[in-house]
């Protein structure tokens, strides 16, 4: 009887298996082709940025011995006049002094310009159109495929697939009656398949957790799981700037595309409004207010090395002072910090640090530099070794469907047979159910893919065929 028993829990054992495995497969399809597109453009950006920089933070300049610098007023009028029509709405202050200063300017059409002034003689170093580079092409295809929101859906529900995928395969790898040992080393003796197989899995096996990591830190830059649900639960609220008038207008309104420029953290934020009496003592008194006073109270009140000032937008517009290792300001996510000045009394409004970020926004802080392989030497190469781990698992994992796959299949995926009297069948159901409330894009496509499966795929046979 025991024997019988022990047979009976085996074989179900073994019918949910090969379930897993066929979830795996179908998972493995769909990601597949996005994954080797978001690890090549990850180490495209990576590298541009590194040796290159992203517009212009990375220019040189040779500084002359004993010379003074002109007024950063001076130098934003030179920007300036140099487009006509154009206002000039960000400086990106040099992290030295022998660096050049970035004034953004906005044209009339709506376009925008980078120019390198050099901050002892006024020359115009350089200009070059914002986000236009080799950087920047890499980047847009890993935010959305160059096809708008749709590629972002399409990414979000990868990176869903993704994280079904190593749960499965973690599953698929578990040891099981089999030595831990034996089944974390890298076999070189084996051939064909088994050769693929056993790679496919000890790689997966090692890089699954950082590959998790890289999944969950990019869905919170997606347009429904990243903004709808977490970042916008984890704002940092105006309310806390007690007493001080607030814009309709959001951090967000600052950044100088549709995503990037202003921290995670307070993209969804209220900015306050200049023209009260309200605030902390700023610039000195009887000084000017301008982008000179703004940068002394910036040095003041701790900015170091390269930070970013947006100009006032409008009449109740402020100065925001902002620096963020996301934006590669810094390589310390734990001295992220954003002022708000009023642009008529040059006090300051409100000011947001790492601390006063939520959790989930702190996550981010942190995870989002690592993630961009932007902390330190270390970082990068281990995000370059995880990013060719990705491409690794994609292509044995190609190349193991295409040896298991019979020479006569035609068209047809080949993908595992789905076993007869599946187990735990509602667990699995409630395991959808749980994606479906934690990943809502992934939980919509699982089930769009069962219902085309028992209403059109398996009453056509020419598609039967082909999925089978």
């Amino acid at each position: 009887m025991k024997s019988k028993e022990k047979n009976k829990v085996e074989n179900k054992t073994n019918v949910f298996y090969k379930a897993v495995w066929r979830w795996h497969f179908y998972a493995g399809v769909f990601v597949v082709p996005f994954m080797l597109i978001l690890a090549v453009t990850g180490i495209m950006m990576m590298y541009i940025g590194f040796f290159d920089g992203r517009d212009g933070e990375n220019i040189i300049i040779r500084v002359p011995e004993n010379n003074t610098m002109i007024s950063l007023e001076k130098q934003s009028q030179i920007a300036r006049s140099s487009i006509v029509g154009s206002n000039v709405v960000e400086l990106i202050k040099a992290p030295s002094e022998n660096r050049v200063n970035v004034f953004r300017l906005k044209l009339e059409n709506g376009t925008q310009k980078m120019i390198a002034v050099n901050p002892y003689s006024g020359k115009i170093i350089k200009d070059w159109e914002r986000r236009q580079g080799w950087y920047d092409l890499a980047d847009n295809i890993h935010s959305d495929l160059l096809i708008g929101k749709t590629g972002d859906r399409i990414l979000e529900i990868s990176a869903g697939f993704g994280i079904i995928l190593i749960i499965t395969g973690l599953y698929l790898w578990w040891p099981r009656d089999r030595k831990i040992s034996k089944v974390l080393a890298f076999d070189f003796s084996l051939k064909g398949r088994e050769f693929f197989k056993n790679f496919h899995v000890t790689l997966g096996v090692y890089v699954s957790i950082f590959f998790f990591l890289f999944l969950l830190s990019g869905m919170s830059w997606t347009g429904v799981w990243g903004a709808k649900i977490v970042q916008a639960w984890s704002t940092f609220p105006a309310q806390k700037w007690d007493k001080i008038p607030l814009s309709d207008k959001t951090h967000a309104s600052l950044n100088y595309g549709p995503s990037e420029g202003m921290p995670w953290a307070i993209e969804h934020t209220n900015l306050p409004m200049s023209g009260s009496k309200m605030g902390l003592k700023g610039t000195l008194d009887n000084e000017k207010i301008n982008i000179d006073s703004i940068v002394n109270l910036a040095n003041e009140i701790g900015f170091k090395e390269r930070y970013r000032v947006s100009f006032p937008k409008g009449e109740t517009g402020v100065w925001t002072i902002n620096q963020d290792t996301m934006n590669s300001d810094s390589k310390n996510p734990f001295v992220d910090k954003t002022v708000h000045i009023d642009r008529y009394t040059g006090k300051i409004l409100a000011k947001v640090t790492f601390d006063d970020y939520s959790l989930a926004g702190k996550v981010m802080a942190v995870s989002i530099p690592i993630h961009m392989g932007l902390v330190t030497i270390w970082n990068l190469i281990i995000n370059t070794l995880i990013c060719l781990s990705v491409i690794a698992l994609s292509i044995t994992g190609l190349v193991m469907w295409w040896k298991r796959r019979p020479a006569n299949a035609g068209f047809k995926l080949s993908a595992p047979p789905m076993p007869k009297n599946l187990p735990h069948w509602k667990n699995a159901m409630f395991i959808m159910l749980l994606v479906s409330l934690f990943f809502p894009l992934v939980g919509i496509t699982l089930i769009v893919v069962l219902a085309l499966d028992i209403l059109v795929f398996s009453k056509i046979k020419v598609l039967k065929n082909i999925f089978s």
